[in-house]
């Protein structure tokens, strides 16, 4: 059985009411992301969170009345796509007020692909989206480490450790998406792309 994404009482109480798509790598590209974690580590202050499972966030929604409509536009949408490439890009962080360390990924052209057909499908609908943006504007990317609540000065240092850290490239191709929902704890259904 897949690890579960989240696992801190805290996040967990954070995500309550939410859902997610999101894709799980599984080879090439959940080794760099291990090994970005690793390399992070001894860095971060007592009490800093991480998921528990490395994932990439295609879009958030806050429809906890609506769950079971939502999966299944989920699960209808994800039948007409295809498999997506992922390619590690590097190590990178959002600032402040964010502070969050991660493994950026490349845009390649079936992840951008999938998050603006992803995009264009729910335009027909009034499912309440979460940090949505423009697919030019979205940076696909997989959470290393949230640090939220570190001073500034340590966040720069972390910051500048962790794109000064080397990185081998890695790639993989999912033919699975996931939609996970935060109802008591996380659940999860995964989904082929068959398209």
């Amino acid at each position: 059985m897949p690890r579960p994404f989240m696992t801190d009482p805290a996040q967990l109480a954070a995500l309550e009411g939410q859902q997610y798509v999101v894709f799980r790598p599984i080879d090439g590209v959940l080794r760099a992301y291990e090994a970005a974690r690793r390399a992070v580590a001894p860095l971060l202050p007592t009490g800093a969170t991480h998921p528990h499972a490395g994932h990439v966030t295609l879009r958030g929604f806050h429809e906890p009345r609506r769950v079971e409509s939502l999966k299944n536009f989920i699960a209808d949408w994800a039948a007409e796509q295809t498999p997506v490439t992922m390619n590690v890009d590097t190590l990178d962080g959002f600032p402040p007020p964010f502070r969050v360390a991660i493994l950026r990924l490349a845009r390649s052209p079936s992840l951008v692909d999938a998050y603006a057909s992803l995009t264009h499908a729910l335009e027909r609908t009034d499912f309440a989206r979460v940090g949505e943006l423009p697919v030019d504007d979205w940076i696909f990317h997989m959470s290393v480490a949230y640090c939220g609540d570190m001073p500034d000065d340590r966040w720069s240092e972390l910051h500048r450790t962790v794109t000064d850290s080397p990185l081998r490239s890695a790639s993989e191709v999912l033919s699975e998406i996931e939609f996970v929902w935060y109802e008591q704890g996380e659940h999860r259904e995964t989904f082929a792309l068959d398209g």
